[in-house]
């Protein structure tokens, strides 16, 4: 990769339409995360409440050998390792977030398209991310206070004062800037995996010898799936390639503020598969162990815990469960909406305005999750979330990489030129519209069309490879769009 000098990054012409410093090209010497930084990007994710959540629900509902599903959960780790090396690379060269990227494939005005979409899916999980935070709080409170009773919309009084609390903290932190959110990131990562591993321990010894030769058997009992083995274990890893979509397709946000592409690659190698294989296996006891223990399993740590009834595990796991909840929440769910709708208004929204709004609509939803949206479940949530926004990843990956030959014009990407390469018509690239629309249309379907249900685990992958295969098509067959046509 050829390195760009920070004389060459400086836009010439400034456009408020498109150009905000939040969005504008970030200078070399302004770049301070290295491979560590994105390593805890990845392992705060994965370790999250909702994230371990997620996993230990696939252990349960295909009815696979423990090992299998496990399998399955690495294989999603090493898939998306490869997805965010190539999204992530144009951003390291060039310092631009995703939104500001896009606009070479949807042109400079129908960027506001995937921008818009993906804010309305990043508002979503910020919502939903800040309720799971708030359990590891009311964990604590609850241990240290006992629970005064009383419920509203599902949630009780203190899930609901730990709600606010954690809403409050994330606004706080987010406030003190992108530096402030890596140190937290730093150590909230490391340690978070030191409890996990504790507790790990704990439901092993108290489970006995016998529970690692009965992961193979543990779970076939659990689940009423009727399909193949083949066919679970393909809509495992398809399932947690969807949970990381959001942060796969927009992953530039995060690698711009990364000093160089190899930084990139070593954090994302440590981050998903080698991460995700330790991870998976401490899932993989815990869930099994919890079945031996108390007769169910229980898929929230936060449960777990409180069934262990030790009350400093309880006050460790409860900060550190909090804490790693909180930093993913922020960098993969409230920075690129803020990213997102400084986009859309960037004279008028900036990056803090962006994320004021995030915070205030994700309210809302966070509070409303337990009573209604949680209802229609967490693997159908997560791939009907990946489904709408896959097409646009191959339609970026086959632009960059096929279509521009790896090379971006800085100073036409912020231009509303007529003549400008990424104005196409009247700021829009309709042949990429065209192709988001037709690959859209069928992953969405494979998730809420019963006669194509068997292929809803595998729906971001469909619609991103139908997304860049449609936009290939249209862009070569027919030769790129002249400015005015």
């Amino acid at each position: 990769m050829t390195d760009l000098s920070d004389k060459e990054l400086e836009i010439r012409r400034i456009d408020p339409r498109l150009y905000n410093d939040d969005l504008a090209p970030l200078k070399k010497q302004d770049r301070r995360w290295g491979w560590f930084e994105i390593f805890n990007v990845w392992s705060n994710d994965i370790q999250s409440l909702f994230g371990y959540t997620l996993a230990a629900s696939l252990f349960i509902s295909y009815g696979l050998n423990g090992w299998a599903v496990m399998a399955a959960i690495i294989l999603a780790g090493v898939v998306v390792m490869g997805l965010v090396n190539l999204s992530g690379k144009p951003s390291v060269k060039y310092g631009i977030p995703f939104p500001v990227m896009v606009r070479a494939s949807m042109g400079v005005h129908g960027a506001n398209l995937p921008a818009m979409l993906r804010a309305i899916i990043g508002i979503f999980w910020y919502g939903v991310q800040t309720y799971f935070a708030s359990t590891a709080v009311a964990l604590l409170i609850t241990a240290l206070i006992g629970d005064p009773g009383g419920e509203f919309l599902g949630m009780s009084a203190i899930g609901w004062l730990s709600f606010i609390i954690v809403w409050c903290f994330q606004m706080a932190l987010f406030w003190a800037g992108i530096e402030r959110i890596k140190h937290f990131l730093n150590w909230a990562g490391p340690l978070v995996y030191g409890v996990m591993l504790l507790l790990m321990l704990i439901v092993w010894f108290q489970a006995g010898s016998d529970l690692l030769p009965a992961v193979s058997t543990i779970f076939e009992s659990q689940s009423d799936y009727q399909g193949s083995a083949v066919g679970a274990f393909l809509a495992i890893t398809g399932t947690m390639i969807a949970y990381f979509a959001a942060v796969v397709i927009n992953f530039g946000d995060f690698s711009r503020f990364v000093k160089s592409e190899r930084d990139m690659k070593i954090g994302n190698l440590l981050g998903l598969p080698l991460n995700v294989a330790v991870f998976s296996f401490i899932a993989l006891i815990i869930t099994a162990g919890t079945l031996v223990l108390f007769g169910e399993t229980l898929t929230n740590p936060s449960d777990i815990i409180e069934r262990v009834d030790s009350l400093p595990l309880t006050i460790l796991a409860a900060i550190t469960f909090f804490a790693a909840t909180v930093g993913i929440n922020l960098v993969a769910n409230f920075i690129p909406p803020a990213y997102d709708l400084a986009n859309l208004f960037p004279s008028k929204i900036s990056f803090r305005t962006g994320g004021v709004l995030t915070a205030v609509i994700a309210f809302f939803v966070g509070g409303l999750w337990v009573a209604f949206i949680s209802q229609i479940g967490i693997a159908g949530f997560v791939n009907a979330l990946g489904a709408v926004i896959a097409p646009f990843y191959g339609i970026i990956v086959v632009d960059y990489y096929l279509v521009k030959r790896q090379r971006l014009d800085m100073q036409d990407i912020f231009s509303t030129d007529p003549d400008g390469a990424y104005h196409y018509v009247k700021g829009w690239n309709r042949r990429a519209l065209m192709a988001f629309g037709l690959a859209a249309l069928f992953s969405i379907s494979s998730v809420w069309v019963p006669a194509l249900e068997a292929l809803g685990g595998y729906a971001w992958l469909i619609g991103a490879g139908l997304g860049g295969a449609f936009y290939y098509g249209l862009m070569t067959t027919q030769g790129e769009q002249k400015p005015g046509r």
